[in-house]
C-alpha cells in the first residue's frame, strides 16, 4: 500500500510541475518565455483550466503526503516504527566487529590487529647511578 500511493505521490509531484510550468507568466522574468504574447497555451479559458488543475493537483499532493506520513508512523502491529529502530540499535553490542564484505567487493578493508596473548611488562625499575663529580 505505502509502495503504490508513494507511486501517485511522485506522479502528482511531476504533473504538477509540468502543469505550474506551462502557465503563462504574470510578469517579473520568472517564468519559462513568458510575458510573449503568442504561446502554447494562451487565452482566458485556458488559463482557467490551468489554475483549476493545478489546485486539485495541490490538494492531490497535500493528501497524498498525509496519507504517506500517517503510513509510514504505524508498521503492522500499531507501534512506532521509531521504537522499533530505537529497540535494534540498543542491542547491538558495542564491541561488536562489522560484517565482513562481500566477494567482489570493491570497498577496502583495514587489516586485522593481532591481539597480543598477555600484557606487556612494566618497565625495569632506574636505580640512581652516583655522580662521579660529587664525592662523599
Amino acid at each position: 500500500m505505502l509502495t503504490v500511493l508513494l507511486v501517485i505521490h511522485l506522479m502528482i509531484a511531476l504533473a504538477l510541475v509540468g502543469v505550474v510550468l506551462l502557465q503563462r507568466s504574470e510578469g517579473g522574468a520568472l517564468g519559462i518565455g513568458g510575458g510573449g504574447g503568442g504561446g502554447f497555451m494562451t487565452g482566458r479559458g485556458t488559463a482557467n483550466f490551468l489554475t483549476r488543475v493545478t489546485a486539485l493537483l495541490a490538494l492531490g499532493f497535500f493528501l497524498s503526503s498525509i496519507g504517506l506520513t500517517l503510513l509510514a508512523r504505524f508498521d503492522h502491529n500499531n507501534r512506532l516504527t521509531v521504537d522499533s529502530i530505537g529497540k535494534a540499535a540498543a542491542t547491538i553490542p558495542a564491541n561488536s566487529t562489522p560484517p565482513a564484505a562481500a566477494v567482489g567487493s570493491a570497498a577496502p578493508t583495514a587489516p586485522a590487529t593481532a591481539t597480543p596473548a598477555s600484557t606487556p611488562a612494566a618497565p625495569a625499575a632506574v636505580t640512581p647511578t652516583a655522580d662521579p663529580a660529587k664525592k662523599p
